[in-house]
């Protein structure tokens, strides 16, 4: 089984002071314990590396950076790239949910990754994953 990691779930995985810190972290271990598949985008990082290095010190967030992209490395965690072909079906996406302007592209991205690897759980609290109605499960449950 895989999960998706959204930019929200890396930064509560990152962030104790993040309400569901603990939830999300506790989450993330398990499925990294039972040797599921993490995988999150190119894009996500690129959100994810410009909170942390907004709000953070830059050793601390440097530290983070570099344990995540050792999980890649070590082949516990796996970045996709937003490809012109999934950048499309992003843009597809984009149309189709011209009622709901509030979510991301890079959501959509995501969201596009997600269904091409068939995957339904993502660790995130954005509630945009639901509200596409695409079938997808968020993590950590509130």
């Amino acid at each position: 089984m895989k999960l998706f990691v959204d930019t929200w779930g890396w930064i509560a995985v990152h962030d104790r002071s993040e309400r569901l810190h603990t939830p999300a972290a506790r989450h993330l271990e398990d499925r990294m314990r039972v040797r599921h598949r993490v995988v999150t985008s190119d894009y996500v990082l690129d959100e994810l590396f410009t909170n942390l290095f907004g709000r953070r010190p830059l050793e601390q967030a440097w530290l983070f950076v570099e344990g995540l992209l050792a999980g890649a490395d070590s082949r516990f965690l796996t970045i996709e790239k937003v490809t012109e072909t999934r950048f499309r079906r992003a843009l597809e996406l984009r149309r189709r949910f011209r009622d709901k302007p509030a979510i991301s592209f890079t959501d959509l991205t995501s969201m596009a990754i997600m269904q091409e690897l068939h995957i339904s759980d993502v660790l995130t609290a954005d509630t945009h994953f639901s509200q596409a109605g695409l079938g997808f499960r968020l993590y950590p449950e509130a």
